[in-house]
């Protein structure tokens, strides 16, 4: 019987058998799948040095030293599987908290991890923005990660997408991990929807360690096994395997990034991993799993058990697990060291990166040509102009095609959006810049951000505000957070289109509702509501050079208005955002708004004026809503001491509060009236014309505001 040494590694011991056969050398075996000794103990390297930077995390909260811990214990052997099937540089990867190991394997510091528990300002995934184990990296194409569960997805397939699109023979793959849990997400099986219906180069990673925190697998996935779940969708390579066992999971990624970079299609990989400690420091697993199940756990870890088989293939000694143990320890150590000793973020960076300093072209003069165009067509025609102009522009959503069977065009006319907006882009751009997409608004958003980070510059329409919701994940907590998260390590500058308001009558509660103030909110975003053509024009073209997240709105009821119709402005006319226009001039009360109410205020300024020749009203059509031009504001209040605030949206909580709040505050020695505004009741906007009537500000609404305010 060979005799015994015990190591410690950390806080764990391995028991190896000692040897005396020598550390092999020859041609790499079958038995090794192909890999060398020196990449399997390079392997285990990294697993140990991604437990070790895990157990020196928690010492570090348990110090107070750091603020958050979340561990990747027992997910080790198949993260650094997966790094082995990957090119790093060419291959884009969407991590999950718990890939410190792949992290790693792909190139990632231990100081550079360390720098993010600290929350350093030389953090370099997010300048101590983000918390511990939200991994990004530009130079290795490592997407900066979130704490949301599952919207990795849909940005997943739209990377996957936009590599091919950028160069179809590469052979780059895109790799998108999570735990089992986040499956249970809608954007899962929409991305993987989209993944088999455009065969696309993606590789799912799915870590089940059977609990999502508290809740077991068998609660979570109807059948505890999400693999056979995902079994009827046509063209899906699908490999289930013990992810503690290396070499299986090197054999099983290995074909899953194989089967992508021929072309083949999407491929998923369910690993069966274990989960050593709790779901964070915050969380106590002994509340729900029993000291049994924990034991039986531990004995599977694949940092123990891993070298053992190294020991028991010849290929790691004594000698060389101790060298490599003490490397890792020294090589913490120091990271520990100089990340604690990095400076925090300095209280003056907190704006920095939330908007790119790249800002388009300041305003151009139009160079008017041709008849008069609907706001619709003015639209239509930026789109196309901008899309010659840029070939990274692509335009995709609901119904946006003219037809998604091409051998069709030639016999219909085509659908190109329910109002027309996108017509005609197909057939001069093709499919490939053009193109429907299955309803689901999240994953349209999604796609667009993966399409973004790659470097096109995606044009996704919602069809309607009012089915906007699914995406607000992706639009709050994804694309707009893209740029400041990562300390302006990625930028997603998506230009999202939307038809918004109603006016329209039989619209009801479904197509009529406003609510840009949702998205005012957000920091991050730009929003624009454009009133009339020639604005439509102007600010969708900065919107499409733009280098940030924009929300371009677009009023259904101003789309064919023969009041707001313009002679094309030109191919290079823009309009810079957080200008307002000063519509009409006034020197006795100044109407500050935009979208429809922008024509009901001339209307009803025009018959206060008509009833009180003494007076005139200024009205202001915002057009940026954020930014807003509040020195335009500031000086037409200056001018008229009197101000309304009106839109469409309902008054209470609406956009209006916040400029109402800002006038009152900053400009109170100025009024000689309270600030007044004007909007929608609180309450949905009804199907029967004369219900909507009643709903929606009319222009009596805003004469009695007028006449009201010019008496005071």
């Amino acid at each position: 019987m060979r005799p015994l040494a015990q190591l410690d590694i950390g806080r764990r011991q391995i028991t190896l058998e000692v040897v005396s056969l020598p550390i092999r050398t020859e041609p790499v075996a079958d038995h090794l799948g192909g890999l060398d000794p020196e990449t399997l103990i390079h392997a285990f390297r990294i697993m140990h040095l991604s437990r070790r930077l895990d157990d020196r995390e928690i010492t570090l909260k348990r110090q107070n030293r750091i603020f958050f811990q979340i561990s990747g214990a027992g997910h080790e052997a198949v993260q650094v599987a997966a790094a082995l099937a990957l090119r790093p540089g060419q291959d884009w990867i969407y991590p999950y908290y718990r890939d410190r190991a792949l992290c790693l394997a792909l190139g990632v510091t231990p100081l550079e991890m360390l720098l993010q528990a600290v929350g350093a300002a030389a953090d370099p995934a997010s300048g101590g923005r983000q918390m511990p184990s939200h991994w990004g990296s530009p130079k290795l194409n490592i997407v900066t990660s979130s704490s949301p569960t599952g919207t990795q997805f849909a940005q997943a397939a739209g990377c996957a997408e936009a590599g091919r699109y950028l160069n179809k023979d590469s052979g780059a793959i895109t790799l998108v991990t999570s735990g089992e849990g986040a499956t249970s997400e809608g954007e899962f099986w929409e991305a993987l929807n989209i993944a088999c219906l455009e065969r696309l180069p993606l590789v799912f990673l799915v870590e089940d360690n059977g609990y999502a925190i508290s809740v077991p697998v068998e609660v979570q996935t109807a059948g505890g096994n999400v693999s056979q779940l995902v079994s009827g969708f046509p063209g899906l390579f699908r490999q289930e395997v013990d992810g503690l066992d290396f070499l299986a999971s090197h054999r099983a990624m290995s074909a899953a990034a194989r089967y992508c970079r021929e072309g083949n299609g999407p491929a998923l990989v369910h690993a069966h991993v274990i989960r050593l400690l709790s779901h964070s420091l915050s969380d106590d697993e002994r509340l729900y799993k029993t000291a049994a199940e924990r034991a039986f756990e531990a004995e599977r870890d694949p940092v123990l058990t891993f070298p053992r088989w190294l020991a028991n293939q010849g290929l790691l000694d004594r000698q060389r697990l101790q060298l490599v143990t003490h490397e890792v320890e020294e090589e913490v150590q120091q990271a520990t060291e100089q990340a604690l000793r990095a400076a925090p973020p300095a209280r003056e960076s907190a704006l920095v990166n939330l908007y790119s300093p790249k800002q388009a072209s300041a305003s151009t003069q139009p160079q008017f040509e041709g008849p008069p165009a609907t706001m619709v067509d003015a639209i239509n025609r930026t789109l196309a102009e901008e899309m010659r102009r840029d070939s990274m522009i692509v335009v995709f959503g609901e119904d946006v095609a003219d037809s998604s069977r091409e051998e069709n065009l030639c016999e219909v006319k085509g659908k190109g959006g329910v109002f027309k907006a996108t017509a005609g882009l197909q057939r001069e751009f093709g499919s490939e810049r053009c193109f429907n997409t299955p309803i689901a608004e999240a994953s349209i958003v999604g796609r667009a951000i993966g399409m973004a980070t790659r470097g096109l510059k995606p044009v996704p329409e919602i069809q309607f505000l009012d089915y906007i919701w699914p995406a607000m994940m992706q639009i709050r907590n994804e694309l707009a957070t893209f740029r400041w998260r990562s300390n302006g390590g990625f930028s997603c500058p998506v230009v999202i289109r939307v038809p918004i308001g109603g006016y329209l009558n039989g619209g009801a509660i479904y197509h009529s509702q406003s609510g840009e103030v949702e998205f005012t909110h957000i920091p991050g975003l730009r929003v624009v509501m454009p009133s009339n053509a020639l604005d439509a024009c102007g600010l969708l073209r900065t919107a499409l050079r733009s280098d940030d997240p924009v929300l371009f709105l677009e009023h259904k009821k101003l789309y064919r208005e023969p009041y707001n119709r313009s002679p094309h402005p030109g191919k290079d006319y823009l309009i810079p955002f957080g200008k307002a226009r000063v519509v009409k001039t006034g020197a006795n009360l100044t109407v500050v708004t935009y979208g429809a109410i922008v024509q009901k205020s001339l209307q009803a300024a025009l018959q206060v004026e008509k009833r009180n020749p003494h007076a005139s009203i200024e009205v202001i059509d915002l057009r940026s809503l954020s930014p807003y031009d509040w020195e335009a504001i500031r000086a037409s209040v200056a001018k008229t001491s009197r101000a309304i605030v009106a839109h469409e949206d309902t008054i209470s909580w609406g956009y209006g509060a916040e400029i109402a709040a800002r006038i009152s505050s900053e400009l109170f020695d100025m009024l000689d009236a309270p600030v007044r505004r004007v909007g929608a009741l609180d309450t949905w906007v009804g199907y029967h014309p004369q219900l909507e009537g009643a709903i929606l500000p009319q222009v009596e609404d805003l004469a009695r505001e007028m006449d009201s305010l010019l008496a005071y």
